[in-house]
């Protein structure tokens, strides 16, 4: 493949790699992001998993909630100037509370809903402004939100808990909000997921001298061991609790018979490439030695 300037950025951000590390994974993986990145976990220069997910453009995320029911929605814009901005953030709340209103069932229903609001918020900011996703929770009678937002609006978390149990509820919206939990429990990890890490740890296994001459069994406890410690990281009840380090959070939950039923973590920009005037000429100045 050719030199693909904006696959090889995207690579560097999510894995910390060099551009030159970078442009060999993509090569080798016919410019499949995702392959990549394994590869260059399996090659031992980059843990992904930690550096995967960084802010890469500008926007807002917000929750909103009313009664029983409550969205969580990310609109971005092109400068952060746009994004700290009154008729931007009017613009996000005005869209939430149209998602929240009408239930739209696609991320295009709520585009089509919301395209006249977006149409005239563009001609009036004057740059490109997209609804990128949302989430709408319903809860029942007995149970409670929480929320948190962070930093304006960089990072927006939702919570939803068995119970009258709101302070709860927030505080562990900002757990969520600092510690970036992927799921609540291990059992809800999908398979494909640990089968997924568990080659990846194989084959970096087979990179380290030190584990070359283990026995089958005990390399095979190895790399289990590994993949627990790999989730463990981002498995909610496993992870040291913000507001009472000294107990992990599933502690703090069973000590106060708490229940948390679901939790949407949006950080603002998460995945999306940032864009940067002079990283052509970089990338080709690095690719020249």
């Amino acid at each position: 493949m050719g030199l693909n300037v904006a696959l090889i950025k995207q690579l560097r951000e999510r894995t910390g790699a060099g551009m030159v590390d970078c442009k060999k994974a993509l090569e080798e993986n016919n410019g499949d992001i995702e392959l990549a990145c394994d590869w260059l976990r399996e090659k031992g220069i980059a843990k992904a998993a930690k550096k995967a997910s960084r802010i890469a453009a500008e926007g807002m995320s917000l929750v909103t909630v009313n009664g029983d029911d409550a969205v969580i929605v990310e609109v971005n814009s092109e400068t952060d100037f746009v994004a700290k901005s009154d008729a931007f953030k009017a613009l996000v709340k005005t869209a939430a509370d149209m998602i929240l209103a009408a239930k739209p069932a696609t991320l295009e229903d709520a585009k089509a809903l919301t395209n006249e609001l977006f149409t005239e918020a563009t001609v009036k900011i004057g740059e490109k402004l997209d609804l990128r996703r949302f989430e709408l929770v319903h809860k029942d009678a007995s149970q409670s939100f929480g929320n948190y937002i962070h930093m304006g609006g960089k990072i927006a978390v939702l919570t939803l808990l068995d119970g009258d149990h709101k302070e709860d509820a927030d505080h562990l919206a900002m757990h969520i909000a600092a510690n970036r939990p992927l799921y609540i429990y291990d059992k809800d990890i999908p398979q494909a997921e640990i089968d997924k890490e568990t080659s990846v740890q194989m084959e970096n296994a087979k990179n380290d001298e030190k584990l070359a001459s283990k026995p089958a069994n005990v390399l095979a406890n190895i790399i289990k061991g590994k993949v627990t410690k790999h989730f463990a990281e981002f498995v909610l009840v496993e992870q040291e609790y913000l507001l009472n380090p000294e107990i992990k959070v599933g502690q703090f939950l069973k000590d106060n018979k708490l229940n948390i039923v679901k939790f949407v973590r949006f950080e603002t920009g998460e995945g999306l490439a940032k864009r940067e005037e002079n990283f052509a000429e970089e990338v080709q100045k690095q690719m020249a030695q």
